[in-house]
């Protein structure tokens, strides 16, 4: 990913986070006191130490103020990361205050009228000992407590405010982002210069979902909507939420080969680059075959593909492969296709996507294969989100020049097919693939539906996967009904393919 460019004149400093750079198009406006609001678990904590630990790798003077957390604690959690804090000021509240007044062991229990400003001036005289440039306030909910009245809270984060602006100093202020009654504390929203709200949504399977919003920047332009992130060993990683338009890349739209004539000629010479096409039909039709028929031609004239496998084993897809003469693992082994097995109760959509593109980017990648569209539909339980996700994905790939290939499958074997989504018209190209049933033997069939990107034939082709691999057959002019499974058979004998032995048998 490129690094992140102001858009105006104002000075930038980074966060230590490059996604949330990106999103804020080169990072905070300094000298200024930001809000940092979520519900606990939120990784207010670990983006606050990215901040500060940004600013001491630029030799500036750095401070984290706990009004919460003990000094002990603040140090696991960053040597969860494989941080040091050496070189970061901690200024423990509770521990600075029992050393002044050792008769009283909690603070909070100190009379408010007295305790909320013996608290501000502790704090103030810190800031202007270490003379810090980059400070985190952790968190405002305690300070709350203390001022016990919303107007009282206001001056005194106000009479912050003015003591901060007055030392050149980027604070940010945390919060749990709950005030009376659950509600958002909007005070805070209208005082501060930037507010970038962080949520955490627990899923009824797999990892919770975490995402982001810069809910507000002053004079700044940034990136607004939701962003998903996550939170690992090395702190938060952020994926903007990817806008197609952005990316266009010029691109010749030619046909890509399967390295099949017979396949080729459905398509009066195959997909076009940029486009998408949507592979439907119920399970064991050989719509992965397919799409590997055509990898495996891309590979071989030296494009890089990318495989992304939601359903199938990994394993399992490379050695049946191998069986049908598409034998994957020389190019794997040279760095010409990834395939990268997918967990999408691990995964959140927004990531999947910065996969995908930095996948495209750095290796010039000019085939994907999305297998399948169920799989991707578990990653995210509103399914109108997915549509909107996958259609910003797909614009961005064809925008790019990628030719994309979607696997969408469908219930049932015979008779009337349903899909899980109404995906097709987001697809330029459609093949769709059924069983039908003749002379005893169940039988496959492939079918071109639609092709925006050009002409196509019309008619219903016979689909032949053995240990030869995929043949293409005649038309079945003699039948009717194969899409519904139950053709009636009306022609001339034999019109159907044959077993073949396989070239080393």
């Amino acid at each position: 990913m490129k690094p992140p460019q102001p858009t105006s004149g104002v000075p930038r400093i980074s966060m230590g986070i490059a996604g949330l750079d990106a999103i804020l198009e080169g990072g905070l406006a300094p000298n200024r006191l930001y809000l940092i609001e979520g519900a606990p678990g939120a990784g207010k904590t670990t983006l606050s130490l990215q901040f500060l630990l940004e600013g001491r790798a630029h030799d500036e003077r750095c401070l984290y103020v706990t009004l919460s957390e003990t000094a002990e604690e603040l140090t696991a959690v960053a040597a969860s990361h494989g941080w040091t804090l050496d070189g970061v000021n901690l200024f423990e509240l509770a521990a600075a205050e029992a050393a002044i007044n050792p008769e009283h062991e909690m603070t909070l229990l100190h009379p408010w009228e007295v305790e909320l400003g013996e608290t501000v001036k502790l704090i103030t005289d810190e800031v202007e000992r270490t003379g810090a440039s980059r400070i985190v306030f952790d968190s405002l909910s305690e300070m709350r407590l203390l001022a016990q009245d919303a107007l009282r809270f206001r001056r005194q984060v106000l009479a912050l405010k003015q003591f901060f602006a007055g030392r050149g100093a980027t604070v940010l202020l945390l919060d749990d982002r709950l005030a009376e009654g659950g509600r958002k504390d909007l005070q805070l929203h209208s005082i501060a210069h930037g507010v970038i709200t962080l949520d955490r949504m627990s899923l009824d399977f797999g990892s919770p979902r975490r995402r982001l919003e810069v809910a507000k920047m002053r004079g700044a332009q940034y990136r607004e909507g939701w962003h998903d992130y996550a939170i690992r060993p090395g702190g938060l990683d952020v994926f903007p939420r990817l806008v197609a338009s952005e990316h266009h890349n010029p691109f010749i739209g030619d046909p890509v080969p399967s390295g099949l004539p017979e396949l080729d000629a459905l398509l009066d010479g195959g997909p076009l680059r940029g486009t998408c096409t949507l592979l439907s039909g119920p399970a064991g039709t050989g719509k992965s075959t397919l799409t590997l028929q055509y990898v495996h031609a891309a590979a071989a004239r030296g494009e890089h593909c990318a495989i992304y496998q939601f359903d199938e084993r990994a394993g399992t897809l490379l050695t049946r492969s191998a069986k049908l003469g598409l034998d994957l693992q020389p190019y794997l082994d040279a760095g010409v296709i990834i395939l990268r097995q997918v967990d999408p109760a691990e995964l959140s959509p927004g990531e999947f996507t910065q996969m995908i593109r930095l996948d495209v980017e750095r290796n010039d990648t000019r085939l994907v294969v999305i297998d399948s569209l169920s799989g991707y539909l578990a990653s995210m339980p509103q399914e109108k989100q997915l549509l909107l996700q996958i259609h910003e994905l797909l614009s961005y790939l064809n925008q790019r020049g990628v030719l994309t290939m979607l696997i969408s499958p469908q219930s049932g074997l015979v008779g009337e097919m349903r899909g899980g989504l109404m995906v097709s018209y987001i697809a330029d190209t459609v093949l769709l693939l059924r069983f039908f049933e003749a002379q005893g033997r169940v039988r496959k069939a492939l079918s071109v539906i639609k092709n925006r990107s050009g002409g196509h034939e019309d008619t219903i082709r016979e689909l032949r996967i053995d240990a030869t691999g995929l043949r293409v057959g005649e038309v079945l002019a003699g039948f009717q009904g194969v899409l519904t499974g139950t053709p009636t058979y009306l022609g001339e004998p034999d019109p159907l393919l044959v077993d073949r032995a396989a070239p080393n048998a």
